[in-house]
């Protein structure tokens, strides 16, 4: 509906219908009007496109046009446009290509891996640590190189750099021709249309997502990823993601299990369900949702769905009952990725993370209790403004309380537009990486310890794809996470679960042998067997 569908005057009165637009997908609410009280839900909201846009200037090089793909299209309209993307960063921006290649698709684009030659090349980016946006700089080069030379390819920087730059992209880079920010990772063939026409386009105005009309061009045919809620509202000291991913957004109940069971129709068996801050999911809907209550419903909804994973979770918000829905639904596999960044009090109440460690070991000892065999990671930050050796040695600490089975780990890296950067006591970056070291070695002996308790077992492993390294390999995962490798047919095993014997293991990875045929229907809960 619109405020201009004067046609629903009688039934939904103009004053109603400029109330919904303020609702967000999602939300149901009661609106008052001389007719009486309407119950409206809010299924999806499309806003204008935000943007500025400039007609292109001529480069230096060699005669390069201002239009090159307008200009292609002209001399053949038939032409065959191709195009190339490079990810960078989290799974969150994995998602964001997939469904940026799903628009291109929509536009009659063709997927070529050869970036050199594509029409149209788009790096979705990160900026999590300042090495991400140096990785964007250098895969500039090549393509700005091309447009120099005059050939006829566009030029899209997506992600948390483009958000973070906006303009000052274009002026660094003027071979650039889109700059877009991941909210609008849905509509880059509505910006794309600027660029053919010959404009620099710039797309990081705050604006809402809405739900795709394109379906994503997924990865892989097995594992699919789905977006739960967009953005953050947690202001940690140390992270750039609230300025460049924007406010949380949820998707609604119902679009989450109608892109689920889309997927499983496609023959899917495992979905990841993804959030800046996964455990917000609902918080911002009129009536709120809980992500516990989410994942119960998903997984009754979409039984053909075997498997159900989700990141990230935030020790501040991640209630126990997400842990007892994990616990009571068949489909969603005993995997918990929980960041809890420091082991130190005081740092994490620097970092403005809103938890203590006390909170954060409540949730891990209620893993622990429902289900003692579960894969537990993290993600962890060394060498924050002000860490003493002693706070960093409550890092260590808390990691042989929990013995995670992998931790990511970083040292400290300022970023724009963050608290943390302008701080003065700044740790020397050789004590971050002495520290950084001595943490990894912990952490892949705890890792070896976890692989460990599967030797000899036979093991749930769903296959995903051929072992790239050894042909006659392929490679899944069990539930906890880990993965295996074992000899088969990928043609025969791809997107089934078989029973594999450990017959050795290493830090990150198991290998082994294949002792049953792929199960059928279903996969038991019992995910090991003695």
């Amino acid at each position: 509906v619109s405020l201009n569908d004067e046609h629903l005057d009688e039934m939904l009165p103009v004053e109603a219908r400029e109330a919904a637009l303020l609702r967000k997908p999602g939300d149901m609410v009661s609106i008052g009007t001389n007719l009486g009280v309407h119950i409206v839900k809010v299924d999806d909201v499309m806003e204008n496109l935000v943007y500025t846009s400039n007609p292109a200037k001529a480069l230096k090089g060699q005669g390069m046009g201002l239009h090159p793909l307008r200009e292609l299209l002209d001399q053949d309209p038939d032409a065959q446009l191709t195009y190339a993307m490079e990810t960078m960063g989290c799974q969150m921006n994995t998602a964001d290509t997939e469904r940026m290649a799903g628009q291109l698709e929509a536009m009659g684009l063709v997927n070529t891996d050869k970036i050199d030659a594509a029409n149209v090349v788009v790096f979705n980016t990160c900026s999590i640590r300042d090495k991400a946006e140096h990785k964007l700089y250098s895969a500039l080069g090549p393509s700005a190189r091309r447009k120099r030379k005059g050939e006829n390819v566009a030029v899209v920087v997506a992600g948390c750099v483009a958000q973070q730059e906006g303009e000052e992209l274009i002026k660094k880079h003027p071979e650039v021709d889109l700059v877009m920010g991941p909210q609008y990772a849905n509509r880059i063939g509505d910006l794309l249309e600027e660029v053919i026409n010959g404009n620099q386009v710039v797309a990081t105005e705050a604006n809402r997502i809405t739900e795709d009309v394109s379906k994503p061009r997924r990865g892989s045919s097995t594992c699919a990823w789905v977006n739960i809620i967009y953005g953050c509202n947690e202001r940690c000291t140390y992270c750039v993601v609230p300025t460049t991913r924007g406010v949380e957004q949820s998707r609604s109940k119902e679009s989450i299990v109608g892109e689920m069971r889309m997927l499983a129709q496609q023959g899917y068996k495992e979905v990841t369900l993804l959030g800046q801050n996964i455990d917000a999911w609902g918080r911002d809907m009129e009536p709120k949702g809980r992500f516990s209550d989410l994942l119960r419903q998903v997984s009754e909804a979409v039984p053909e769905i075997l498997r159900i994973r989700f990141v990230t979770a935030h020790p501040r918000y991640m209630s126990l009952a997400v842990v007892d829905a994990v616990a009571e639904s068949p489909s969603c596999v005993e995997s918990f990725h929980v960041p809890f960044q420091s082991g130190d009090n005081d740092i994490l109440q620097a970092m403005g993370r809103g938890h203590t460690v006390e909170q954060y070991m409540k949730i891990i000892d209620r893993i622990r209790d429902l289900l003692p065999d579960a894969g537990i990671t993290a993600d962890c930050i060394v060498g924050f403004p002000g860490e003493t050796e002693e706070q960093f040695q409550h890092s260590l600490d808390l990691m042989e309380r929990v013995k995670f089975d992998m931790l990511n780990t970083a040292s400290y890296s300022p970023r724009p537009n963050t608290p943390a950067a302008l701080w003065e006591n700044q740790v020397p970056e050789d004590v971050k990486w002495e520290r950084l070291q001595r943490m990894n070695e912990l952490g892949k002996k705890h890792a070896l310890e976890r692989s460990e308790r599967y030797l000899g077992r036979v093991v749930e492993v769903l296959v995903e794809e051929r072992n790239a390294k050894r042909p006659s390999q392929v490679k899944g995962r069990i539930p906890q996470g880990r993965s295996v490798f074992f000899d088969a047919d990928i043609d025969k095993t791809r997107g089934k679960i078989v029973k594999v014997l450990v017959e050795k293991v290493q830090p990150f990875y198991l290998i082994g042998k294949m002792v049953e045929a792929p199960e059928q229907e279903g996969e038991p809960k019992n995910w090991l067997a003695p």
